[in-house]
């Protein structure tokens, strides 16, 4: 069980997997997402882990809380500050396993979230040197089309396995996904996995930013 004080306040069992969510989001990341990049169970945040097959609260253990924490470059405070019910922007939708979306229940007549089983995903958080570029033509299909828009975090980590937006000093910009990373050089796979992986040299690079969102 996790428990924190403050104010003489004890947190509640959803107050923690919400600042979990909170997170992850924050990474870029779904809930197994963030269990995956810190090396746990995939399932180990997923909803049907939040509670015991006989209705039960099963909380986070500090340890998964912990590495959480080191794979998304968090310290402990900004954790706090996810946990507290006031720390959010607002900026959250409703979330659902993909396994429960054709119960009746999960939704109304009118198409909305419904029932019991939904938990909060916070959208991906934004800072002043966050911007957008609009895709143009089809050269990024079928992956991002003409008119999308996505989201580039100058800030935000960038590991193996990200979509990211790579900028040649020569002035070319890329939009691939990252393979590899060295101090002498970027491997990139190209949107469209039936071109050849390409290898930028490091000096090469003005600079990458990872995408952290897309209108699609």
């Amino acid at each position: 069980m996790v428990r924190q004080a403050k104010a003489q306040r004890i947190l509640t069992h959803d107050q923690i997997w919400v600042a979990l969510d909170r997170l992850a989001a924050r990474a870029g990341l779904s809930p197994s997402g963030l269990a995956k990049r810190a090396g746990l169970d995939p399932t180990t945040f997923n909803r049907s882990k939040r509670v015991t097959p006989d209705g039960r609260e099963r909380w986070p253990s500090t340890e998964s809380i912990a590495k959480a924490l080191a794979a998304t470059d968090a310290s402990i405070d900004i954790f706090a500050k996810l946990v507290d019910d006031e720390a959010g922007d607002g900026r959250t939708v409703p979330l659902l396993g993909f396994a429960l979306a054709g119960t009746s229940a999960a939704f109304d007549e009118a198409g909305l979230p419904s029932g019991k089983g939904w938990s909060e995903f916070a959208l991906p958080a934004e800072d002043r040197r966050t911007f957008a570029l609009e895709i143009s033509g089809d050269a990024l299909a079928p992956v991002y089309r003409d008119g999308d828009v996505i989201l580039v975090a100058p800030g935000a980590p960038v590991r193996k396995g990200d979509r990211v937006v790579v900028k040649a000093r020569a002035g070319e910009v890329t939009v691939a996904t990252l393979k590899r990373r060295t101090a002498k050089a970027l491997e990139l796979q190209p949107l469209d996995t039936a071109q050849a992986e390409r290898t930028m040299a490091a000096g090469d690079v003005a600079w990458i930013a990872r995408i952290v969102w897309a209108s699609q």
